[in-house]
């Protein structure tokens, strides 16, 4: 039996990056012998254990056999008589492809080290053309290791795959994954970039893809074109540490103006509207959780108003504040700033200009919190009307409350 340290660690440990979870390659060993060493067994596919003190993952060495379309189209087979070599053969990029052995020697048959030393991402092999989820890899790794560039080879089999529609076969789980760790890199427009160069954005977020090359107003929008803000939006939320609900509400704020009648271009009138219905339709295709899909929503729907805070009436400013839930869900209601902060930076020329409406509303929410909803409702005797008369209390208060300099 022997023992391999694999993929991700190794790749992070030549580039000086932190190592987050470490995975081991056994040769020549059974599943029957790995039990009897101690170690849980976890995989449901092919035989993978958790190491019984580090709870580290050790898989056997393993070939696979493409049987149909989509991820799991594929037969694996582990046995005692895989190589490492064989084992790596299977893997998506060279520099996923480098193992160290006990001694600290590395194997690395597929010159993995020297596409890091060049800072490229290119794959093993032509098995790479088989599993579907290997082109939203290679984009999640353009986003994650910004210096590297795709191999043309690797992004013309890229191409092919799309072409021959292999995509369609991604289920949805497996797409929103890959999606999301791409959009939690340090770039992530590189993601979308990749994506779209080989013709996958187009087959698996359409909606985003059209946005490319439709104008905006120069005035609000000198960058004009409405994908290249939006991409500018997204790394926005990666450069503010943002969560992934704001990173993902970031991406697909905008979707609506790519509907916009061309009798309107460059405005966009009643995109918000528009957007909020497109991003329905991609949360309800990819499964997406519930706080990403609930703050998209709110974003699309409302970031236009809440860049128009300095301008709208206490009035306006409360039915937004109550339409949101800001009073009960204020970490939510942050978020939404946050991704509006995003949209209205994530222009050209407009890294530094100043955004007053954050400061506004967060004001306008502590006046609401002010207001003794519960007092109200012990002097109403109209038990319907309870309602109203709060409403008109933070309206009130919010109108009292804004300060001229704010306004």
């Amino acid at each position: 039996m022997q023992i391999f340290t694999v993929g991700g660690a190794i790749r992070d440990e030549l580039l000086g990056l932190p190592v987050q979870d470490r995975d081991h390659v056994v040769v020549g060993a059974s599943p029957e012998e790995m039990r009897a060493l101690g170690f849980k067994p976890v995989g449901k596919d092919f035989p993978v254990f958790l190491h019984p003190t580090s709870h580290e993952e050790y898989a056997l060495a393993r070939t696979e056999r493409k049987t149909g379309h989509g991820y799991k189209g594929f037969a694996f087979h582990a046995a005692p008589e895989v190589s490492l070599e064989e084992d790596l053969a299977r893997r998506d990029l060279t520099i996923n492809a480098i193992a160290r052995a006990a001694d600290g020697s590395l194997i690395d048959p597929y010159r993995g080290v020297d596409d890091l030393a060049a800072r490229v991402l290119r794959h093993v092999g032509p098995a790479f053309g088989e599993d579907p989820v290997r082109v939203l890899r290679v984009a999640r790794f353009a986003a994650r290791l910004v210096d590297f560039s795709v191999a043309p080879e690797t992004l013309a089999l890229m191409q092919a795959m799309v072409a021959g529609g292999e995509l369609d076969h991604l289920v949805a789980e497996r797409v929103w994954q890959e999606l999301a760790k791409g959009l939690l890199e340090a770039c992530p427009s590189r993601m979308f970039a990749i994506l779209r160069e080989c013709g996958a954005l187009a087959r698996l977020l359409p909606e985003l893809d059209r946005l490319f090359g439709v104008p905006q107003r120069a005035d609000y929008h000198p960058e004009v074109d409405t994908g290249v803000h939006v991409m500018m939006v997204v790394d926005q939320s990666a450069q503010r540490g943002c969560a992934l609900p704001v990173r993902f509400a970031a991406l697909l704020h905008d979707l609506g103006k790519g509907t916009t009648p061309a009798t309107d271009l460059p405005r966009h009138p009643g995109h918000e509207a528009r957007s909020v219905d497109l991003v329905g339709a991609v949360c309800a295709r990819f499964k997406v959780p519930v706080d990403c899909r609930d703050l998209a929503l709110l974003v699309a729907r409302y970031h236009g108003d809440i860049h128009r805070g300095p301008e709208l009436a206490p009035a306006t400013i409360v039915r937004l504040l109550e339409a949101t839930d800001a009073l009960r869900r204020p970490a939510r209601f942050e978020q939404l700033l946050a991704a509006c902060a995003c949209d209205f930076h994530g222009r050209r020329g407009w890294q530094d200009v100043p955004y007053r409406s954050p400061a506004l509303f967060r004001q306008a929410l502590a006046l609401l919190r002010g207001v003794d909803a519960a007092a109200i409702a012990r002097a109403c005797d109209d038990r319907a009307g309870i309602a109203a008369r709060v409403h008109a209390a933070r309206v009130a208060a919010v109108r009292a409350g804004l300060s001229s300099t704010q306004r």
